[in-house]
């Protein structure tokens, strides 16, 4: 138990030490970063705050800026982070921060306390395609929750990644996949149409076009 103390306390003093490092080679150019660049260095710090709702904060604006400079440094505070909702925030800043292989931790994260914190996070997604390799691999409770949240941001493609659960044995699973149907196809019917250019008409000589 000491000696865990002892290395995650040492692992802190370095984070600091190179933040700190970091933080002084870059003050000369401060006045001009780019504010968001600003920004990420302040939420990191925030990173060390003996708040865990403020350093859920910090992890989930960094992940809004998708801060892929500070990826070194939001690496080693999750590994050393132990209050469970901070360590999701961090696992999803990490993954906005191009680490893909930490959707696999947000995804656990909807098979347990934390799955609408974690569902909240999987919305944000930009496109519904790198969770469908969760579909046929997850447990049913998971299975469930990412149905939902697919009937949220699933296209056209997701409704045929999740037809073979329209059948599934567990009736949990198979309602789940046919309400996502549903609400999909439902949100595909009421998009508005993409509005066909109109062509240009070229007038005669003496003529203006209308």
């Amino acid at each position: 138990m000491l000696k865990e103390k002892l290395f995650a306390t040492g692992l802190v003093l370095a984070l600091i030490f190179v933040f700190g490092v970091s933080a002084r080679a870059q003050g000369d150019d401060e006045d001009g970063a780019n504010p968001n660049d600003l920004a990420a260095r302040a939420a990191v710090q925030r990173l060390a705050n003996i708040d865990p709702l403020v350093r859920q904060q910090a992890a989930e604006e960094l992940a809004r800026l998708s801060a892929n400079e500070q990826q070194k440094l939001v690496q080693g505070y999750y590994m050393q982070e132990k209050n469970s909702r901070v360590k999701l925030a961090l696992a999803w800043a990490l993954y906005r921060m191009s680490k893909s292989e930490m959707l696999f931790a947000v995804v656990r994260d909807l098979d347990s306390s934390r799955a609408a914190q974690a569902a909240g996070y999987l919305r944000m997604l930009d496109d519904a395609e790198p969770l469908y390799m969760f579909l046929t691999t997850a447990k049913s409770r998971t299975q469930v929750e990412l149905l939902k949240i697919l009937a949220d941001i699933g296209n056209q493609t997701t409704l045929a990644q999740i037809k073979p659960l329209t059948e599934s044995f567990d009736p949990k699973v198979s309602a789940a996949a046919q309400r996502a149907t549903q609400a999909i196809n439902e949100r595909l019917a009421q998009a508005p149409p993409e509005a066909p250019q109109r062509p240009r008409q070229v007038g005669k000589a003496g003529e203006t076009s209308p």
